[in-house]
């Protein structure tokens, strides 16, 4: 039987001198001490620019301008133990300095370093799009 779709909200934020921010999972989680894009779970009659806000807010302690939040890209990727939806946006106005929340290392990145960094498999499509991201 297949496993059911996660639908995966991910926020990629970026600053005024086009860096990104990463973090990394919890060594204990799935795909654990791997580095990603912060987000989480959409919870059910949750609508996705609420699920990203609320993740925001939980794992970096921001909140977002949603109106200002982009579509990024989607991504379905199948790990074997469970398939997820990445639904990735793209946040470039918030209020708060990202922390991390959680407990958990953030780092902020040009895109074309991020290429130094492993990420889930799920993330590689995610790393690829923010290469022409800054060249719009």
């Amino acid at each position: 039987m297949t496993p059911p779709v996660l639908h995966v909200v991910v926020g990629v934020l970026t600053d005024a001198s086009g860096r990104v921010l990463i973090q990394r999972r919890a060594k204990q989680a799935h795909q654990g001490g791997l580095w990603e894009f912060p987000g989480g779970k959409r919870e059910p009659g949750e609508s996705v620019l609420d699920a990203l806000q609320r993740e925001l807010q939980e794992e970096l302690c921001i909140a977002i301008d949603t109106a200002s939040a982009q579509p990024l890209i989607q991504i379905q990727h199948d790990y074997g133990d469970r398939q997820v939806l990445l639904d990735t946006w793209h946040v470039v106005d918030w209020s708060g300095e990202p922390i991390g929340a959680e407990g958990q290392p953030i780092a902020w990145w040009l895109p074309g370093q991020l290429y130094q960094f492993r990420f889930p498999e799920a993330n590689q499509g995610i790393v690829t799009a923010l290469q022409d991201l800054g060249r719009v």
